[in-house]
Order: C-alpha cells, then sequence, then structure tokens
C-alpha cells in the first residue's frame, strides 16, 4: 500500500489532520487560474465599462476574501491566520485571456495550497461572474498550485 491517507483514520473514518504536533513555519503558496475571454469584454474590462463595475477591484477582493474563508467552505481544511494575501491579475492580449495568480503566506503548522486555489478559483468566478452578460463563452481553465514552501514538501 502506497503512503497512508492524512484524513482517514485507522477504522476507515475521515477526520482532520492533527498538526498540534506540527513545527510552525513560514509557509508560502502560489496558486494560477485563466478566463479565456472574449475580445469585446477585455475591451470593457480595460475601459472600466463593465456594466457591473471594475471587474479586476472586485475579483481581487472576492480571492481575498475566498482564502480567508477556505476553511468554511473545504472540508478538513484547518482555519489559519493569513499573514499575506497577494492577487495578481493580467491580461493576455496575445491569447485572449486573463491570468491570475495568488500567493498565500502563514506562519503555521499547515501549508496555504488550499488557500491559493481557493483565491484564484474565486477571483475567476468573480470575474466570469461580472463579465457573462458580454461573454456567456468564457472558459475558467488551468487552475494549478504552482509554488509551495515551508513545511516537509515543496514545489517549484
Amino acid at each position: 500500500m502506497a503512503n497512508k491517507l492524512s484524513h482517514i483514520d485507522r477504522n476507515g473514518e475521515i477526520n482532520i489532520v492533527n498538526i498540534s504536533k506540527k513545527l510552525k513555519s513560514k509557509r508560502l503558496a502560489k496558486a494560477y487560474g485563466e478566463i479565456i475571454i472574449s475580445k469585446k469584454a477585455i475591451k470593457l474590462i480595460n475601459d472600466k465599462t463593465m456594466p457591473k463595475g471594475n471587474v479586476f477591484s472586485v475579483a481581487k477582493i472576492a480571492g481575498i476574501m475566498a482564502a480567508k474563508k477556505t476553511f468554511e467552505i473545504i472540508p478538513l481544511c484547518h482555519p489559519l491566520h493569513l499573514t499575506n494575501i497577494e492577487i495578481n491579475i493580467s491580461i493576455n492580449n496575445k491569447f485572449n485571456k486573463i491570468c491570475i495568480i495568488s500567493v498565500c503566506e502563514a506562519e503555521n503548522s499547515t501549508g496555504v495550497e488550499m488557500e491559493a486555489l481557493t483565491a484564484v478559483s474565486t477571483a475567476a468566478l468573480t470575474i466570469y461572474d461580472m463579465c457573462k452578460s458580454v461573454d456567456k463563452n468564457m472558459i475558467i481553465s488551468n487552475i494549478k498550485l504552482l509554488e509551495k514552501t515551508g513545511g516537509k514538501s515543496h514545489l517549484k
């Protein structure tokens, strides 16, 4: 059998991982996601004339709020005191897409990957919601973890 599953106890029951004996360390996670979107929608975003308002400002706030509340929506996630949340949104005009990167940091006994991924996902969904009256064919894709530092495992 492969590695023991951390969220399953010896009786096969689901449980939250006990992190009380894990050492605290600086944890960082960076996540990415993108939205394929029409040129018309990109123009409205750039001109700040989208009917629902400033798309990127609202998406950034939504991403930050989501990262802070990840433990409330993803089962078995621990509540974390995040020390930093960054949401960076840019437009790639060549490929008609919006690129979203989130960075979450904490000094904790568990990682912040889920917070970073939740931030990116929620920012993308917010952009979709704010632009759906103009573009009904948007595609949210490529949501992934780019980097993870701190604790025992690292990804770069």
